[in-house]
């Protein structure tokens, strides 16, 4: 059965108002898939250096750890695609597990006309 986890930094840090977002997302986006990740986007947005911080929930619904080492995401908005590699040595998802995290994407001027509100994210 699929368990929602959160990364001890972010347990500790997260406000309820937050935590119950995600949980309600979990809820809602949990499906009884097999071998398959899939990411339902939490937020996103730009922060002061310009880099697009994407925040998504990303459901492990295979049966070994999810690992980010040299893993490729894809964001996609209103005709824009971008893929940034991510080497992440604290994000390892188990088996049957969803973890929300941050991606953080180099700045690009193309992201600061994005309507961000309709970016969609992809986890190779």
């Amino acid at each position: 059965m699929q368990q929602l986890y959160f990364h001890p930094t972010w347990d500790r840090q997260i406000s309820a108002q937050d935590r119950a977002f995600i949980e309600q997302l979990f809820t809602e986006t949990y499906k009884d898939v097999d071998d398959f990740i899939m990411s339902p986007t939490i937020r996103v947005a730009l922060n002061h250096k310009k880099e697009l911080l994407v925040t998504v929930l990303v459901h492990n619904f295979t049966h070994h750890s999810a690992k980010f080492h040299n893993r490729s995401v894809f964001i996609q908005c209103d005709g824009y695609e971008e893929e940034q590699t991510f080497t992440i040595p604290d994000l390892v998802i188990a088996p049957f597990t969803s973890m929300p995290w941050t991606f953080i994407f180099k700045p690009d001027p193309a992201h600061e006309s994005l309507p961000l509100e309709t970016l969609t994210v992809e986890i190779d």
